[in-house]
Parts: C-alpha cells; structure tokens; sequence
C-alpha cells in the first residue's frame, strides 16, 4: 500500500520533467530546422490554432538565447565597469550611446549585413532577430549590475582583503551573492523588455522589403493587420500561458533561491518555497540522474588517483608545478622586456587605429547629416520636444503609483508571496500586444492618441520602477525596521527617513532604465497599425518609422543622431548626477 502511495505521488514530477525534456529537445530541434532552411524572406503565418504553439515555442527559443548573450554580456562588461576606472570611462558612455538608440535602430544595420553575410539560409535573419531582442534585454541587466557592483557595502570589501580573496574568489563569494537579488529581478524584467519588441523583431520592414519569421510576435503583427481579432485574442492567451509557464518553471524558482543572498536574515520567510522546487527534488528522474553523475564522477577520481597517485601527491604535484611555472614565467618577462615594449606599442597603434576609424566613421555621418536641410531640422527637434514630452510624463506617472506600491510590497512578507506572482505575469506581457485594446478604451472616453501614445509608453515602462524599488525594498535590513518599531516613529518618518532613503540608489537605477525604456518604446507606441489604418502621433518615434518605411537613410540617421544626442544629454546632465547622489549620500553601509 505504501509503495502505490509513493509511486503516485512521484508520478507527476517524473512526467513533467519528460515533457519539459521532449519539448526542450523538439523546441532545439526546430530552430535549427529553421536556421539551415532555405532562406525565405517572407514566411506565410498560418493563424489557425493549432500552428500556435510551434510559433509561441520558437519565439521563447529566441528570447532564451538572447537572454543567455545578455548574461554573460551583463557580468563580463559589467564587472569591467565597475572595477577598472579606465574601462568605466570608455564602457559607461558607450552603454549610454547604445541604450539610447531604439531597438528598431539597429534594424537596417543588422537585417542588410546579416543577410548578405548568410544569403542561402535562414541564419542571418534569426541571428537579426535574436540580436535586437538581445538590445531590448541586456542594458537594464548590465547597469544594474554594475550599479550593485558599485555599492557593496565597504565593510565587505575590507573583509575580501582581510581574507586575502583573489579577483575570481571576490567575484563567486562577495560580489555575484550580493548583486544576486537585484540581477534575477532585473533579469526578468528584460525579459519583459525583450517581448516588448517582439512583433518588430520578427515581423521586420526596411523600406518596400518585408521581412518575417515565424514566431508568435509575427502571428500576432499579421492578424493586427488583417484585423484579425480571434487571432489576436489567442495569440494573447498564447502569450500569457507562456508568460506562466516560465513564471512557474523558471523564475520562481530562481526568485526563491537568490533570497538566501539577502542581507538580512528574513529572506527565507519572503517566499514559500515553489511547488516546481518541490517537484525537481522529488523527482526520481532527477534522482537518478544526480546517482549517475555522481557514479561517473567516482570513477573519473579512481582514474586519476591511479594515474597521478595519492591526493596528496597530486596537490603537491601542482603546487611544485605552480611555482616552477611562475619563477619561469617572471624570468621570461625579464629576459623579454623589449618584447613586453613592443606589445605595448601594439597597443598603442591598435587604439590609434580604433580612434581613426571612430573619426572615419564621424567624418561619414557628418557628411550624411549635412545633407538634411535646415527645415528638416527645424522639424525635427520640434518632433523631439514632443517625444521628450512624452518620455518624461510616462516617467512622472510611473513613479507617482510604482514608488509607493513597490515600497509597500517589498516591506511585508505575506504581500511580496501574493504580489510576486501577479507582478511577474504583468511585467513580462508585450504591452504592444494591448495596444489595440488599450486604445479602444481611451478612444471610447474621447482621449486623442496625441495623449493616448504617453500612456502607451507608461505601459512598458512602469515595470522598470516597480521592480526596481520593490528590489530596493528587499534589501532594507531587518534590524533597521525593527528599531524604528522601537523608537515608536510614526508611518511618515519611517517613510521619511527609512524607506526612501534605502530604495534611492534602487530607484535611480529604475529611473534610468526606465528613461531610456520610454525613448525605445516610442517608436512602437507613437506608430501604430489600428484596425486596418495608420496611426501617428508626432514625435520622434513616428519620424524613425516613416523613414524606415520611405527607405530613406538620410532622414533616418538625422531622426537617430538626435534621439541618441538628446538622451546623452539627459544621462549627462540629470540622470547621472541623480545616479552620483543615491551612490554617495543614499549608500547602504
């Protein structure tokens, strides 16, 4: 009787495991159908049900590679940032210049030169397609890692010295644990970015070419055009069950395990743990597989003990070997010093030749841009001024409702177990998706789409604070709650002087992402296909669009240069010194 309890309740882990490995396998399987495929510019979407779930699973496929270029993206060039001062000067303005440029920016760039790279196969057009989800992802990533780089505490770095830590040890033990939280977060928060662009990304237009890949951004971009409205309603269900899907399988997880790297000690009580957790352990897949691992590995050790000797010997093997290399290799760089100049002079000549392509490269776009004439201009920057507008409004409103919410989930336990999942599904659903519902309500109350665009921003934006500051949240110690508990303060001083103090650093980094969110959302939100016609908001975003569509390249870069100068100008001169306040004067020690 006992063992018919037991076999029925491993029964489910054991059958979810196999069907998440067979879709795993079949999902790899038919991306790489789709690589080597002929190429085909344009792929027929079928909008009929059952093509759906192979569309929805190859868009998850591009959004999971992008995600893994994004990560290892984020902690390398990240930790570059933050621990070298010569490679944060070059690496932050860089990260500024590439965030401010529009996914759809680096469309004609990416499609025109990869497919001319790859002209018989598909490749060209999924590498397109996965590198500008990768631009939709990787910037809320990497400057919030670099952001927690920033502000560990200095007590911690003092004792990583004390304890004699190298530069690797340092990174696994002290930095990767205390940037943890905020990056699982923020990663799932850029996922939501990448899904964002989602339509764009797989349903491409470059002037009187068209460009599509099948996927479920493609599926719904087509039925937005036929006005197809049962197919844009099963490619949103399609789309929120794949939001919960990974939600349940991946995120919640991942969320439950980083709380141990909180720097209280109330991070366990934060979240229960997840049912799939729960299900991966008692899984007798998973146990034999961890049994088989284990077995080979024995028998990998009783190779080598056989082959190098006792353990002991094998580690003194290696340090007599470690010390001989070193000795060696220092003799070598002093026998060798006019060799060591010479690489030196490389690298002189190699920046020289970085910095005359740089300038070749300025020279060009000068030439390009002097061709647009003074009324162009005029427009233009009048066109900027109603995007910056918009930008600043999407802004305003998000941090007006995300500041508070996200305050008041992230302090209490019970909140953050009921509020995570809900915030989850949320965030990561392609707001471009709602539009056409979301303007059928604001046409419905009489609201122009000149006003209605902003609020079309504030969709893929808001999430960018609320996660930043429930992050912030998380992170107020215990103890300090508790002392205000004792001195009785009331709700507006522990407000005052706990709560938005703590989350300041978290918010900045919100704001900036945020910001620069907003600039990337206007071109989708200003611009929009609607029931069978066009509609336009004037601003920037609409002006990029149209000068995509028109093919014309001049009018293009004039409308780009402005929008990437104009947000340099706004992370130089507001948000970087917003950054320099929270980072001083709001630092957590």
């Amino acid at each position: 009787m006992v063992r018919k309890v037991i076999s029925r309740r491993f029964a489910l882990p054991d059958l979810l495991i196999v069907l998440l490995v067979a879709t795993a396998i079949y999902g790899v399987v038919s991306i790489a159908k789709e690589w080597s495929a002929e190429f085909q510019p344009v792929t027929e979407i079928d909008l009929s049900v059952s093509a759906l779930p192979y569309y929805t699973l190859l868009s998850a496929i591009r959004g999971f590679v992008a995600y893994f270029i994004s990560l290892v993206f984020t902690i390398i060039i990240g930790y570059l940032a933050a621990k070298s001062r010569a490679a944060e000067q070059m690496i932050i303005p860089a990260l500024d210049i590439l965030q401010s440029i529009p996914v759809l920016g680096f469309l004609p760039g990416l499609v025109l030169g990869l497919v001319s790279l790859f002209p018989k196969t598909n490749i060209g057009l999924e590498l397109a397609a996965i590198l500008m989800i990768f631009t939709g992802q990787v910037w809320n990533m990497t400057f919030s890692f670099y952001s927690s780089l920033k502000s560990i505490p200095s007590d911690f770095r003092e004792a990583s010295t004390i304890v004699g830590l190298n530069w690797s040890e340092r990174l696994k033990r002290v930095e990767l644990p205390f940037a943890a939280v905020n990056l699982a977060w923020n990663s799932l928060l850029s996922m939501a970015g990448g899904w964002f662009f989602l339509i764009p990304c797989e349903a491409m237009t470059l002037g009187s070419k068209e460009y599509r890949l099948p996927g479920i951004g493609s599926y719904m971009g087509v039925a937005i055009q036929q006005g197809n409205r049962n197919a844009m309603v099963l490619a949103v269900v399609a789309m929120i069950l794949l939001i919960i899907s990974m939600d349940f399988v991946i995120w919640r997880p991942v969320l439950a395990w980083v709380q141990r790297f909180r720097l209280d000690d109330a991070g366990e009580t934060a979240f229960v743990e997840p049912l799939m957790q729960v299900w991966i352990r008692e899984s007798k897949i998973v146990r034999w597989f961890k049994v088989f691992v284990r077995s080979t590995r024995g028998v990998r050790r009783l190779l080598q003990r056989k082959k190098m000797g006792s353990w002991s010997n094998r580690k003194r093997v290696w340090q007599n070997w470690d010390l001989r290399f070193f000795s060696n290799f220092k003799r070598w760089i002093l026998n060798h010093q006019d060799f060591i100049y010479s690489l030196r002079l490389f690298q002189i000549l190699g920046a020289g030749l970085l910095f005359l392509l740089i300038g070749y490269g300025t020279f060009q776009l000068l030439t390009i841009l002097l061709k647009v004439p003074p009324r162009t201009w005029l427009t233009l920057i009048e066109d900027m001024l109603w995007t910056l507008g918009r930008v600043m409004g999407a802004v305003l409103m998000s941090s007006i409702w995300a500041v508070p919410v996200g305050i008041w989930i992230g302090t209490s336990s019970k909140r953050i177990r009921i509020a995570q999942p809900i915030i989850q599904v949320f965030a990561s659903f392609p707001a471009p998706m709602l539009y056409p519902i979301v303007l059928s309500a604001f046409f419905f109350v009489g609201m122009k789409f000149e006003w209605a665009s902003m609020f079309l921003i504030l969709l893929g934006i808001q999430w960018y604070i609320l996660f930043n500051v429930l992050v912030g949240s998380l992170r107020i110690p215990q103890e300090l709650k508790y002392a205000m508990s004792l001195m009785k303060a009331s709700r507006w001083d522990r407000w005052r002087v706990l709560y938005l103090p703590s989350i300041f650093p978290a918010l900045a980094t919100g704001w900036i992402s945020a910001a620069g969110g907003a600039w990337n959302a206007s071109v989708v939100a200003e611009y929009i296909y609607y029931q069978g016609s066009v509609l336009k908001a004037r601003g920037l975003g609409s002006a990029l669009i149209e000068a995509t569509e028109k093919e014309d390249f001049v009018l293009f870069a004039a409308t780009l240069t402005l929008m990437v100068s104009v947000v340099i100008l706004l992370n130089r001169l507001v948000w970087s010194k917003i950054y320099h306040v929270a980072q001083t004067r709001y630092r957590m020690e």
